[in-house]
Protein backbone atom coordinates (compact mmCIF):
# COMPACT_ATOMS: atom_id res chain seq x y z
CA UNK A 1 0.00 0.00 0.00
CA UNK A 2 1.34 3.34 -0.35
CA UNK A 3 2.08 5.96 1.86
CA UNK A 4 -1.57 7.64 3.49
CA UNK A 5 -0.27 10.89 3.03
CA UNK A 6 0.36 10.49 -0.33
CA UNK A 7 -3.09 9.43 -1.19
CA UNK A 8 -4.56 12.66 0.52
CA UNK A 9 -3.42 15.59 -1.13
CA UNK A 10 -5.60 18.10 0.60
CA UNK A 11 -8.93 18.98 2.68
CA UNK A 12 -11.57 21.24 0.60
CA UNK A 13 -13.28 23.66 2.40
CA UNK A 14 -15.79 24.67 0.15
CA UNK A 15 -19.29 26.12 1.31
CA UNK A 16 -21.09 22.85 0.11
CA UNK A 17 -18.43 21.34 1.85
CA UNK A 18 -19.16 22.98 5.44
CA UNK A 19 -22.57 22.39 4.59
CA UNK A 20 -22.25 18.48 4.56
CA UNK A 21 -19.66 18.44 7.41
CA UNK A 22 -22.60 19.89 9.84
CA UNK A 23 -25.11 18.03 8.15
CA UNK A 24 -23.95 14.49 7.75
CA UNK A 25 -20.48 14.26 9.17
CA UNK A 26 -19.18 14.08 5.89
CA UNK A 27 -15.55 15.49 5.07
CA UNK A 28 -14.23 15.88 1.23
CA UNK A 29 -10.45 15.54 0.30
CA UNK A 30 -8.99 15.96 -3.08
CA UNK A 31 -6.94 12.51 -2.98
CA UNK A 32 -4.61 11.32 -5.91
CA UNK A 33 -6.37 10.49 -9.07
CA UNK A 34 -5.07 6.44 -8.92
CA UNK A 35 -6.13 6.24 -5.58
CA UNK A 36 -9.32 3.45 -4.76
CA UNK A 37 -12.13 3.93 -2.14
CA UNK A 38 -10.31 0.85 0.18
CA UNK A 39 -6.70 3.18 0.19
CA UNK A 40 -9.24 6.89 0.89
CA UNK A 41 -10.62 5.12 3.85
CA UNK A 42 -7.46 3.45 5.24
CA UNK A 43 -5.33 6.61 4.61
CA UNK A 44 -7.88 8.94 6.09
CA UNK A 45 -8.34 6.17 9.25
CA UNK A 46 -4.23 6.27 9.69
CA UNK A 47 -3.68 10.03 8.67
CA UNK A 48 -6.50 11.39 11.32
CA UNK A 49 -6.24 8.29 14.10
CA UNK A 50 -9.48 7.07 13.66
CA UNK A 51 -9.63 3.33 13.72
CA UNK A 52 -12.91 2.22 12.29
CA UNK A 53 -14.58 5.30 12.40
CA UNK A 54 -15.36 5.58 8.48
CA UNK A 55 -18.48 4.58 7.24
CA UNK A 56 -18.78 5.16 3.45
CA UNK A 57 -16.23 7.07 0.80
CA UNK A 58 -17.94 8.34 -2.25
CA UNK A 59 -15.47 9.83 -4.97
CA UNK A 60 -15.85 11.71 -8.38
CA UNK A 61 -13.48 12.12 -11.18
CA UNK A 62 -13.69 15.95 -11.87
CA UNK A 63 -12.76 16.92 -15.21
CA UNK A 64 -10.28 20.00 -15.45
CA UNK A 65 -12.19 23.15 -17.09
CA UNK A 66 -11.00 24.66 -20.08
CA UNK A 67 -9.51 28.44 -19.74
CA UNK A 68 -8.55 31.28 -21.84
CA UNK A 69 -4.66 32.36 -21.38
CA UNK A 70 -4.97 35.62 -23.70
CA UNK A 71 -7.45 37.94 -25.73
CA UNK A 72 -6.98 35.85 -29.21
CA UNK A 73 -9.08 33.03 -27.78
CA UNK A 74 -5.92 30.85 -27.13
CA UNK A 75 -6.13 28.46 -24.14
CA UNK A 76 -5.93 25.00 -22.18
CA UNK A 77 -7.31 22.85 -19.97
CA UNK A 78 -6.98 22.84 -15.85
CA UNK A 79 -5.76 19.45 -14.96
CA UNK A 80 -8.17 16.62 -14.21
CA UNK A 81 -8.48 15.28 -10.18
CA UNK A 82 -9.97 13.30 -8.04
CA UNK A 83 -12.67 13.95 -5.11
CA UNK A 84 -13.89 12.17 -2.14
CA UNK A 85 -16.48 12.68 0.43
CA UNK A 86 -15.75 10.59 3.16
CA UNK A 87 -18.94 10.17 5.87
CA UNK A 88 -17.38 9.54 9.61
CA UNK A 89 -19.15 7.65 12.56
CA UNK A 90 -21.68 9.98 14.96
CA UNK A 91 -18.88 11.72 17.23
CA UNK A 92 -16.16 11.38 15.51
CA UNK A 93 -14.32 14.34 14.11
CA UNK A 94 -11.27 15.36 12.11
CA UNK A 95 -9.89 18.30 13.95
CA UNK A 96 -8.04 20.25 10.62
CA UNK A 97 -12.13 21.00 9.47
CA UNK A 98 -12.71 22.58 12.87
CA UNK A 99 -10.48 25.43 12.55
CA UNK A 100 -11.78 26.41 9.34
Amino acid sequence: MRNPHEILLRPMVTEKSLANREAYNQYCFEVLPSANKVEIRLAVERVFDLPNKVLAVKTVNVAGKFRRRSRRGVGGYRRDWKKAVVTLAKGATIPIFEEA
